[in-house]
């Protein structure tokens, strides 16, 4: 039987079971053939029918302990884990410095993923046998599959110990620091994660992984050019020989790093490449057709393409994540929860997903907001402000809002004081997903030592995506001129109708138009456009620079009581840089500055230099709080006058004082 032990050494297993059958036709009766005809079946892939000749061998050979851990392996091949490791148990007891014994209970283990338990087994093999190649295997394995269960529970450093353990065994062993920048990618140590790819890529054979890795890397540190030579590096490197999985991988990390540098038709053109001649794409590939979808604001498209990603793969993560953001940014809110819980259920606890829920949380748990501010001008006028607002939301849908404004101002020149306080309630529900009404109704209380009323307020919106990269705002709102204690006393009411329109590219470029028509209780009206061209220079921090215009006109001009010019027109160049709160981490600091300069025409007078100047910075305390200080310099021509000088500070405060959305309460 030397032929034979020979293929089963060295793993010819379709050669060793025609082989052991023919010895058994002649010996059906020899153990060691029957164990290794057993064997044979078994590693061929016929685990069932293993299970059954060795269940048949340890009838003969109840007590022969080589026949029970052959029985206990086919076991194991066949996938009865549960069976396997109770059986395993009894073995143990039998003989406790077994090291086939020791080893295949701790690979059982290892199977439930119970790695703990595995890695103390497979530790007592290798004391009977030390340094045994199979057992050092095994628990490289075990290490790889119980760092993996840690990075699930964040206990990153515990992680990142166990696959450096693995690495002093097995030196730059390729699956070992694939784990490794993968753990570092997950916990945001991207630093860290690019020294591995490098690392990785000291072995040539990695060196199109190594690539891809590190362009995505650069990526997640927001340089997207950078991403974009090395993909193309990585691209250019495919050769003959280049496995195709490989290939494709590192294909989709290229057309990637387009999308993300906006390169969309060359992007495009890549997938159409892909496409052509492919009646039945991969989901690979689908994945970047949505995701290009995504990035161009065209989300129905992208809806279409995850959907047909999920008929084929129900569990794909790219699908099913990729769709709870379509969803989301196409204003579908229940479905985006849907979509991700169920991201979840394939894969437990899953940063993005467990993310993408919390940061949808965010944005639906109750806030108050507080604001407390000091403004003065060139006119004498000084005033002090606090303001409260809340909103509650009772659903996906349905939000109920307060907001609570007190202003006290006055003038030393006039010796004119005067105080109001504006009270409102309102609602805001989402008809469709992508028509918003909003509405506030409440009251104004005014009270000066010349006058003292009691007014109706009000400010209803209707807020509409018509098309992608659009938004549209139609809007309604009564309210008091209450700039200053001269225009309160006078009880000026204004009744604006408003329309807001933004229009976002695909090539950086945005356009901004607002118009009020206003008339006011004191039979006058006002014209007011405002417009906007500007150019989005960087994305993180975001960086624009354009050009606003503005248009006013008065019916009555009436300069003694306040700034009513018949034409007024103003043009000026900004530019404006935003780390915005909503992308900042907790314990870390939000900001945004914009500066600007002109010329305003009033009436036929000669023109005048302007300047604007505006700022904020911010502290983002923890998830639900933050803090930031703000203000504003101006010289433009305001409600009240020209040629005056416009000064405000002010302190904000944002508290989330809920953990969750009542509706998930």
């Amino acid at each position: 039987m030397k032929e034979g032990f020979r293929y089963l050494e060295t793993g010819k297993y379709k050669k060793a079971e025609p082989f052991f059958k023919r010895i058994l036709e002649e010996y059906p009766k020899n153990k060691t053939a029957r164990l290794c005809y057993g064997r044979a079946v078994g590693l061929n892939g016929k685990a069932i029918k293993a299970v059954n000749l060795f269940t048949n061998l340890l009838k003969d050979f109840p007590n022969d302990f080589e026949v029970k851990l052959n029985y206990a392996e086919s076991l194991l091949w066949s996938k009865q884990y549960d069976k396997a490791k109770t059986y395993y148990q009894t073995l143990i007891k039998e003989n406790d410095k077994s090291f086939p014994a020791l080893l295949g209970y701790a690979n059982t283990l290892s199977n439930l993923k119970e790695y703990k338990d595995a890695l103390v087994y497979v530790d007592k093999a290798l004391v009977i046998i030390p340094g045994n190649p199979n057992a050092l295997v095994s628990k490289k394995y075990m290490r790889l599959g119980l760092a993996n269960l840690k990075i699930q529970t964040r206990e990153y450093k515990r992680s990142e110990e166990l696959l450096k353990e693995n690495l002093k065994t097995f030196k730059n062993d390729k699956e070992t620091l694939q784990n490794l920048a993968n753990l570092y990618l997950i916990s945001e140590q991207t630093n860290k994660a690019k020294s591995v790819f490098e690392q990785l890529g000291e072995d040539p054979e990695n060196n199109l992984l190594s690539l891809n890795g590190i362009a995505l890397t650069y990526h997640l540190n927001n340089d997207d050019k950078t991403a974009l030579v090395i993909s193309t590096k990585a691209l250019n490197n495919i050769s003959d020989k280049t496995n195709e999985t490989l290939k494709n991988q590192t294909k989709e990390r290229y057309i990637q790093a387009l999308i993300w540098n906006k390169k969309f038709a060359l992007a495009a053109s890549e997938i159409n490449t892909l496409l052509k001649d492919n009646p039945e794409p991969e989901n690979w590939i689908l994945s970047l057709r949505a995701t290009l979808n995504i990035y161009k604001s065209d989300f129905k498209k992208s809806l279409e393409d995850y959907n047909i990603i999920l008929q084929k793969d129900s569990a794909s993560f790219d699908g099913n994540l990729g769709k709870a953001n379509a969803l989301k940014a196409s204003g579908f809110i229940n479905q985006a929860y849907k979509s991700a819980e169920n991201t979840l259920k394939f894969y437990t606890n899953q940063k993005d997903a467990m993310n993408f829920i919390k940061q949808l949380d965010l944005s639906f748990i109750p806030y108050v907001e507080t604001k407390a501010s000091y403004s003065f001008d060139n006119g004498d006028n000084v005033a002090y402000s606090y303001s409260a607002n809340s909103e509650l939301s009772l659903s996906t849908k349905f939000k109920v809002l307060v907001n609570y404004n007190y202003r006290t101002t006055s003038n030393d020149f006039t010796n004119i004081e005067a105080t109001a306080n504006n009270l409102l309630f309102g609602a805001s529900y989402q008809l469709k997903n992508n028509i918003i009404l909003k509405g506030s109704f409440g009251v104004t209380a005014s009270k000066s030592d010349v006058n003292s009323f009691n007014q109706f307020i009000t400010d209803i919106s209707l807020q509409i995506k018509p098309l992608k990269l659009q938004n549209l705002e139609l809007g309604y709102k009564r309210d008091i001129q209450n700039f200053n204690a001269e225009l309160l006393n006078r009880e000026i009411i204004q009744n604006n109708l408003i329309v807001n329109y933004s229009l976002n590219t695909n090539f950086n470029l945005g356009w901004f138009t607002q118009y009020y028509y206003t008339s006011q209780s004191d039979d006058n009206t006002r014209n007011l456009l405002f417009t906007s061209l500007y150019y989005n220079i960087l994305q993180k921090p975001s960086l624009k620079a354009g050009i606003n215009y503005q248009n006013i006109s008065f019916k009555n001009q009436v300069p003694t009581i306040y700034f009513s010019p018949s034409k007024f027109n103003a043009a000026e160049i900004f530019v404006n840089i935003i780390k915005d709160e909503a992308i900042a981490k907790p314990k870390e600091w939000f900001y945004g500055l914009t500066a600007a300069t002109g010329f305003q025409f009033i009436e036929d007078d000669e023109r005048q230099g302007t300047y604007r100047v505006q700022g904020q910075f911010g502290y983002k305390i923890s998830e639900r709080s933050l803090l930031n200080v703000y203000g504003t310099r101006s010289n433009i021509a305001s409600a009240t006058a020209a040629g005056f000088t416009f000064n405000e500070i002010g302190l904000r405060f944002k508290w989330l004082y809920l953990t969750k959305p009542i509706f998930k309460k």
